[in-house]
């Protein structure tokens, strides 16, 4: 007599009733896993594809759960990432996760895919859910209609000729420099200090007034009023955006209990951040409402011309929370890890110093006007030396996306790893950008070396996806230009006032602290002279 499938399923089930209870449960996860195979395979064969090889351990991912929060305690996950890729051989792989199955990559075709010629697919997954109480509906919050409707409000922000203009930084590296001088060539963290100065910037820019967590001088730039607030209270919000930007981070690793991420502390630092903003928010909108509010030679102002676009008052706050969390920290550790670079380097710091002293002049109060947005464009060996500290240390080395329906991406099956791979819907797609820009394959044998020189060779235009320190595709960093520029000019002024450079960090590579974006876990550690 011949049986089907079905009737062999419903046979052994009456067979193995009366079995022990461990059987029974033997039974049922190879039933239960048998069929979670035969439907994968028909997947595969709907959508021509294979599966992506698979590299689990005995704990259903529990124990890599493990080994990912130790070595990001340690700081040396990213490289523990990439150089586990490359003992396996692979660019891509599937692998558990706390018992769920994610795809690890960094085959810049799937990013390609992923980010652009197949953007529709994937979606950012739970991101809102974690940020929302901080970000509220903001352009890196939302996804679909939402997001195009933040991306449409703020896209003509950043292509005014006003975000062009470097003189308002001016005042803030002159407190800058005079900090470092009072060093006195001593050792010092200069971390800090940058990621007061762009928080400092950031206010400035997108409220018209720093928060002047510098110290030392005024919270006005340019043809700004005197600012309302007090200056305690001004320092008080960038210490309390700070520990936001911690929080919530813990909210997105704890993913599905992100929710034990809130503390009294999260909650007052969060009104704090929200009273501080809505300060601002409700001045620009009354000051909208008076025709002489805005007077032509007033500075440029990022709420001022935004109210002209909404005036939601919850619209303006979560979209200028969003740009401020971004413009900081990218600008931030972008400076950080150059200076750590230049330390380390003190041959580069030499030539890179030499060409912006016949660039830009000395720094004489008279030369300041040298430096503008194109000038800085034009300064080639500049412009190499950031593209190879954001090669190195990309701002997001780490970024991810989530199936929004069974879709596939071109690489990762087969022998060679060319065939296209399935992924199941609600599958997330973590994509390293930090070991993509070290593979060999796309910047040969010193991927590992820090040499600005590979920008200026035939080869660099040849690397397409496999450079990507600002995202690529519909979701591309609004403001890169404004964070080039920005870093541009802090360096140039720093380079100009400052003829030696010495590194007081032994470790390398160093330990890397990846938050929302990347930072050094023991800072830059140097003495400038």
């Amino acid at each position: 007599m011949k049986f089907g499938i079905q009737e062999f399923i419903v046979a052994m089930i009456a067979d193995s009733w009366n079995l022990p209870w461990y059987i029974k449960l033997a039974v049922g996860v190879t039933l239960l896993y048998t069929m979670l195979n035969i439907r994968t395979l028909i997947l595969c064969k709907l959508y021509n594809a294979t599966q992506a090889p698979k590299k689990g351990d005995w704990s259903f991912g529990l124990f890599f759960l493990y080994e990912t929060i130790k070595e990001s305690k340690k700081g040396h996950y990213l490289e523990w990432i990439r150089q586990r890729m490359a003992a396996l051989g692979l660019q891509t792989s599937s692998f558990k996760l706390a018992g769920k199955e994610v795809l690890f990559t960094h085959d810049p075709a799937n990013i390609k895919a992923m980010l652009a010629t197949q953007f529709n697919d994937f979606a950012l997954g739970s991101r809102h859910k974690y940020l929302h109480i901080t970000l509220g509906d903001g352009i890196f919050t939302l996804d679909g209609s939402g997001w195009k409707h933040s991306r449409a409000l703020l896209r003509p922000q950043f292509s005014k000729e006003q975000v062009r203009q470097v003189e308002s930084l001016e005042p803030l590296v002159k407190t800058l420099i005079e900090q470092i001088k009072a060093k006195n060539g001593a050792k010092f963290d200069i971390q800090p200090l940058f990621y007061k100065l762009t928080i400092d910037n950031g206010t400035d820019f997108l409220f018209g007034e720093s928060c002047n967590s510098l110290g030392g001088g005024s919270s006005t730039t340019g043809k700004a009023k005197a600012s309302q607030i007090s200056p305690m209270i001004r320092q008080r919000f960038a210490r309390a955006f700070d520990y936001v930007q911690d929080m919530l981070f813990l909210r997105v690793n704890l993913q599905a209990f992100y929710w034990l991420g809130r503390t009294k502390e999260f909650d007052r630092c969060n009104t704090l951040v929200h009273e501080f903003t809505d300060h601002y928010v409700g001045k620009a909108l009354q000051s909208s409402q008076d025709k002489s509010g805005f007077k032509l030679d007033e500075k440029y102002v990022f709420l001022n011309e935004l109210v002209k676009e909404t005036r939601n008052p919850k619209v303006l706050r979560d979209q200028c929370l969003n740009i401020l969390l971004a413009a900081r920290d990218t600008t931030a550790g972008l400076l950080s890890f150059s200076f750590y670079a230049l330390s380390r380097n003190p041959d580069i710091f030499q030539k890179l110093r030499t060409a912006i002293l016949e660039s830009f002049g000395e720094g004489h109060e008279a030369e300041l006007a040298k430096v503008s947005f194109e000038s800085l464009k034009k300064c080639e060996y500049l412009r190499w030396f950031i593209n190879e500290v954001l090669r190195m240390y990309p701002s997001v080395p780490r970024n991810f996306r989530v199936a929004s329906k069974t879709t596939t991406l071109p690489h990762g099956g087969g022998d060679d790893q060319k065939s296209a791979i399935l992924v199941e819907k609600g599958t997330p797609v973590f994509f390293f950008v930090y070991s993509l820009h070290r593979e060999e394959m796309y910047y040969g044998e010193d991927a590992s070396s820090f040499r600005p020189e590979r920008w200026g060779e035939d080869s660099a235009r040849l690397i397409g996806w496999a450079y990507l320190p600002f995202n690529g595709g519909p979701r591309i960093c609004l403001g890169q230009q404004l964070a080039l520029t920005n870093a541009s000019y802090v360096i140039v002024r720093l380079l100009q006032t400052f003829g030696n450079i010495k590194s007081f960090d032994g470790v390398y590579p160093p330990r890397l602290k990846k938050h929302l974006t990347m930072s050094l876990m023991d800072g830059a550690n140097i003495a400038l002279l």
